[in-house]
């Protein structure tokens, strides 16, 4: 296990504590607000696909915006500076645009309920039970980094036990899941993601205050730490050394292209945000909307790592007082908030822990009963029995992520755990999904064996070739973008192999699920009457000009060019 930094202790008091209080109340009172709507299945594990496009938009981002990303990205930027904001300019934005412009109108007009099922009308049954097992693997193992995460801080900051925090956090998240469903976790990461940024930004400002402001920042740091420690590109030329130890090849290919389109256009727990929304021009928009505050988000996650860097030099080195990476964002609480401000900053990192978790148990919940449950082990029950099958696999899930927690206690920096994970799991499906929505030919037994085999391929790279010195890659990071790699190149090579030597679906079978397979002018021909993977007619007021999707991705798309700027030189 990781020890836990000596020294953290907050000085909370009554307000503090009261403000947390008050947090948990309301989450509670949402979830049973949103118990009135909850009468069907559908409700429960996609809010009856009612929600509006701002409410999905921030909740999307919400569900990213978790203990991994706020503890996680934080210490990146201690360890790696300005190098972290690839994970979010080139690591997210462009997948998050295409999700939304060129993946959406085949999930959301197929009237799927997860990514797995999508598989299953693709490829068939092989592919959608490997893919339903692969997926729920993996949401548990996330849910648990964000449990894991939010102990150790919750016992450095404020002296709880570990299991205590559990617990605690585990508790509330499972109430307002059983209660109100997905509608319930969605009103909740809305309101976690102003608490969480009503916490960062004061901690930011307070912080950047501190050290002199921006030019007090950068001084310091590139001085103790050189020049390209606050460049994104620069030391990135191949045989060139850097802290994250990658080059542009490996960042373009392995980050921006194969883990972030594998990890935002397949994971289920972003998707089902989007699933949820009221009608196809509302989901496209769903990731497009989210787009703008995560290209932002370095603002209020990089930058306090890199404050903490210069208060605390000592982190990340060993030492007495045994300050890692991952303590960068508690340090800054103990050193620089009053009390008040300091409870709202703890509230905003409970909200960012259950937000995380939240979002891989719901979406397990959805997998699990409708894939797996209704899908091989108990069909053609009554809609009443897969309900409250759901709320039983909640509690499930929840267990399970608590188990879970522990396994994320061997990695230092919990971001290196979770690309791990990433990886693994996220990449395989990628390649299954771009080749299958693109190529009409390829066939159901090329789904299943592309998606074994780029998932072992990712597992033999970095457990094998990696963790056994076989092949010298100088990170941790730059092992999981290789292994992204190469479980995208050897999963995409199976897949051509497999699909030449056999039969592909009929083309008929294929209308909806393939680029190109279902015109837009077969809408008119039935009527107005949508039938899978067809687009839908704008509703009113969704034609208006600034809510158009292509507008919304470009312009995402410029700003996320444009912040790069000032990184580049």
């Amino acid at each position: 296990m990781i020890t836990v930094a000596d020294g953290l202790r907050l000085p909370t008091n009554g307000l503090d504590y009261t403000i947390l209080a008050i947090y948990f109340i309301v989450v509670l009172g949402i979830g049973f607000a949103a118990r009135r709507s909850v009468r069907t299945s559908l409700d429960f594990f996609l809010s009856g696909r009612s929600l509006p496009a701002w409410v999905t938009g921030l909740a999307f981002v919400a569900a990213n915006l978790g203990a991994t990303e706020i503890l996680g990205m934080a210490a990146n930027g201690a360890q790696y500076g300005a190098y972290t904001v690839h994970w979010y300019w080139i690591g997210a934005i462009p997948a998050m645009v295409f999700l939304g412009l060129v993946m959406m109108p085949f999930y959301y007009g197929s009237k799927v309920r997860s990514v797995p099922e999508f598989l299953l009308h693709r490829f068939g049954p092989a592919s959608h039970l490997l893919s339903s097992i692969i997926f729920a693997v993996s949401s548990v193992l996330i849910a648990g980094v964000n449990l894991y995460a939010m102990a150790i801080v919750l016992q450095a900051l404020l002296g709880w036990p570990q299991g205590v925090a559990i617990v605690v956090a585990g508790f509330f998240v499972l109430a307002y899941i059983t209660i109100g469903g997905l509608s319930s976790a969605i009103y909740n990461e809305v309101l976690q993601f102003f608490v969480i940024l009503a916490a960062l930004i004061p901690l930011t400002v307070v912080g950047l205050k501190r050290v002199g402001g921006w030019d007090g920042l950068t001084d310091s740091l590139t001085s103790s730490h050189g020049d390209a420690f606050l460049t994104a590109w620069k030391g990135t030329g191949i045989g060139e050394g850097n802290p994250l130890g990658a080059n542009w090849l490996t960042i373009v290919l392995g980050l921006g292209f194969v883990m972030s389109f594998g990890y935002w256009t397949t994971n289920f727990a972003e998707v089902q945000r989007a699933l949820s929304a009221k009608n196809l021009s509302a989901a496209k928009r769903t990731p497009l909307i989210a787009a703008f505050p995560k290209i932002l988000i370095p603002m209020v996650v990089l930058v306090p790592g890199l404050i903490a860097l210069v208060m605390e030099p000592s982190l990340g080195k060993a030492g007495a007082d045994g300050l890692q990476y991952n303590d960068a964002i508690p340090v800054l609480m103990r050193d620089l908030l009053p009390n008040g401000v300091l409870g709202l900053a703890v509230t905003g990192l409970l909200a960012a822990f259950m937000a995380g978790m939240a979002a891989n148990v719901s979406a397990f919940n959805t997998v699990f009963t409708n894939d797996i449950w209704a899908g091989y082990l108990k069909k053609d029950r009554p809609d009443s029995h897969y309900l409250m099958t759901g709320r039983v696999v909640t509690a499930v899930g929840v267990l399970i992520g608590m188990g879970t927690a522990f396994i994320a206690s061997s990695f230092s920096n919990i971001m290196n755990y979770l690309q791990t994970l990433f990886s693994f799991f996220n990449v395989p499906l990628f390649v299954v999904f771009i080749i299958g929505m693109f190529w009409k030919r390829t066939s159901a037994a090329a789904g299943f064996w592309g998606l074994l085999s780029g998932t072992v391929a990712a597992l033999i790279n970095y457990f094998w070739l990696y963790q056994q010195g076989v092949i010298s890659i100088p990170s941790e990071q730059g092992a999981n973008f290789v292994s992204s790699i190469v479980a995208f190149v050897v999963g995409a090579l199976v897949m051509l192999i497999v699909t030449l030597f056999t039969r592909p679906k009929p083309v008929e079978s294929l209308a909806g699920l393939v680029y190109g397979t279902l015109p837009q002018s077969r809408l008119r021909s039935t009527g107005g009457t949508p039938v899978p993977g067809m687009e839908e007619l704008p509703a009113e007021g969704d034609d208006a000009w600034y809510r158009k999707p292509a507008l919304l991705g470009w312009g995402a798309l410029v700003l996320a060019a444009v912040c790069y700027v000032p990184f580049s030189f």
